[in-house]
């Protein structure tokens, strides 16, 4: 819509505000009370965050993505190495990214710990927001004012990691939070402490075992992390022509009504359709459990979401995260391919 702006300090009451900091804003999630003394004074009081950085470089391989990204940066660092910090990537593969890619990326730096997750706006940011119904109407002033908030060469981060994205391979989760996450072309790690052992028991896996063991039945792809126009395209190119296993329940979500309807100016819907998923209409759907749409007892499903905790998709769930493109080649084989190979025309 062109309200999110680079420079801006944007607050709601969901984590998973931290979305808009791809565009070179300071967002973040609030509590109840602190909405309420938004909308009376329209400032907020906040104990200043740590700085980090994480650097991100190399190129992608053809079908690995932004929820690579960020899922491989989680199993790796876990799910707490950003407490108390304002985490900004940066590097060239976050450079090289799509802003609906960068979106992703951010709003998972929540599942990091983070507070909020941002990148420094570019050309790529202020052509974005230009496009959009509220976008400024000095346009001039207003990208000679972005223009300025650019990350200094040799700013000092409190904290810097790092992640190679050159070999990245393709990642889902194994177990019941974002940090038991593994690629595609792994196992699935020994048992290291309680947690481990609860989290291979509810999943009804075991160590040792492949992504292509699990059983999908169920296919998510939506929500706020990757419910956007590109990933909709990504996914279907993955099922174009083809069936999804008889076996398996295939939902697509849009994120938004302008999503759904440009979906739907591209035929993307009837690809969906035609492959035997669901096309339904936006909104947060399978992503939690709050609603109709969820996962049945003892499931498995790949979801383009954001949590995998244990009941997040309803009662005794079983929830894999996933890119949209790994979720579409899951619908087609009833279980985790390597997607790259897809994209090659490898397989199916």
């Amino acid at each position: 819509m062109g309200l999110t702006q680079p420079g801006k300090v944007i607050v709601c009451g969901d984590s998973h505000t931290a979305t808009h900091g791809a565009f070179g804003a300071i967002a973040f999630g609030i509590g109840t009370s602190e909405v309420e003394h938004v909308f009376a004074t329209q400032t907020i009081w906040q104990k200043k965050p740590k700085r980090m950085g994480i650097k991100v470089t190399g190129q992608l391989q053809l079908g690995v993505y932004a929820k690579d990204i960020i899922l491989a940066l989680i199993a790796k660092y876990g799910t707490d190495f950003g407490v108390g910090y304002a985490v900004e990537f940066f590097g060239d593969t976050i450079t090289n990214l799509s802003m609906e890619e960068r979106m992703t990326i951010c709003n998972m730096a929540i599942e990091g710990g983070a507070k909020m997750g941002m990148i420094a706006p570019d050309q790529k940011t202020f052509d974005y927001v230009l496009n959009r119904k509220y976008a400024p109407e000095n346009r001039t002033a207003a990208v000679q004012d972005w223009q300025k908030l650019y990350t200094d060469e040799d700013a000092k981060f409190d904290a810097l990691l790092e992640l190679d994205a050159k070999n990245l391979a393709p990642y889902i989760t194994w177990g019941t939070n974002p940090e038991m996450g593994i690629s595609v072309e792994e196992r699935f790690p020994a048992i290291k402490d309680h947690n481990d052992a609860l989290a291979y028991d509810y999943m009804n896996l075991k160590p040792g075992q492949a992504p292509n063991d699990i059983p999908i039945k169920y296919v998510f792809i939506g929500s706020c992390t990757n419910g956007r126009l590109s990933d909709l395209q990504e996914a279907a190119k993955i099922v174009a022509g083809k069936k999804i296993k008889a076996d398996v329940t295939g939902i697509v979500v849009p994120g938004s009504r302008p999503v759904k309807k440009e979906a739907e100016k591209l035929g993307l819907d009837e690809v969906f359709k035609a492959a035997g998923f669901e096309w339904r209409e936006p909104g947060c759907s399978m992503c939690l459990g709050m609603n109709p749409d969820k996962v049945p007892e003892f499931v498995h499903c790949a979801s383009t979401s954001n949590r995998n905790f244990v009941g997040r998709q309803g009662k005794n769930s079983r929830t894999h995260l996933c890119s949209p493109a790994m979720a579409a080649a899951a619908a087609l084989n009833g279980t985790f391919v390597d997607v790259r190979k897809i994209v090659k025309g490898a397989i199916c």
